[in-house]
């Protein structure tokens, strides 16, 4: 049914609120209120990015998906008063690079490998980001292609994010299934017409605008069970 599964990376394929187990070391009883809050502000920026100018050329807000996590995190450390040094900064912002991808990420790329279907990550990371974490992972070898909304400067949900799955293969709406774990995500594709998998790892309920998701799970290898 499905000729391409892509799926999105942070919080997906990657593990991105396992920074609180550093941060935690760093700044000991507020690791996982630190981790939620930066992730939060970290999102908040892109959306502002992108509806501020959603410019179809990109927008003249547009930054790096890198500089935008470093901004949001010199804000969180304000708003919880933590006092963020050179040092700190430099050993959280290498752990981001090298986020550890969830325990069935490689179990089902490989598994979509093996039935000859094509794997795409689109990402709001830039390329850099991406292809850092996707190496220090072993993921390379898995995935087709690497997409990143760097080549329209509109971070997801802007519908001109996920046409670059189109452009990046030449396949219909209807050929790809498309993998998150961001309910935010899941509701912006669905939108832009394609199929959508949510992985509702920590039981949380969906969105109340939006269409549901075509399928959903707590893991990544229930998609296996829907091709």
């Amino acid at each position: 049914m499905y000729k391409v599964i892509a799926f999105d990376a942070y919080g997906t394929l990657f593990d991105v609120y396992s920074m609180g187990q550093l941060a935690e070391e760093l700044f000991p009883n507020q690791g996982e209120q630190f981790a939620n809050l930066w992730r939060d502000r970290q999102i908040e920026y892109t959306r502002l990015v992108t509806m501020s100018d959603p410019n179809p050329l990109g927008s003249k807000h547009y930054l790096p998906f890198w500089e935008i996590t470093i901004r949001a995190l010199h804000y969180v450390c304000k708003r919880m008063h933590l006092v963020l040094t050179p040092e700190y900064e430099k050993r959280l912002m290498d752990q981001y690079a090298k986020l550890s991808a969830f325990g069935d990420s490689l179990t089902v790329l490989k598994a979509l490998k093996e039935r000859a279907i094509s794997t795409a990550i689109l990402s709001n990371g830039s390329r850099d980001m991406l292809s850092t974490v996707v190496q220090s992972n072993g993921l390379q070898p898995y995935l087709d292609k690497v997409v990143t909304v760097e080549e329209v400067k509109l971070f997801k949900t802007a519908p001109q994010s996920y046409q670059l799955l189109l452009d990046a293969f030449s396949v219909s709406k209807n050929e790809i299934l498309f993998v998150s774990s961001n309910a935010w995500d899941v509701v912006g594709a669905s939108w832009f017409g394609l199929d959508v998998f949510w992985v509702n790892r920590q039981g949380l309920p969906f969105e109340e605008i939006g269409n549901r998701p075509t399928f959903e799970g707590n893991s990544l290898n229930q998609v296996l069970g829907v091709i």
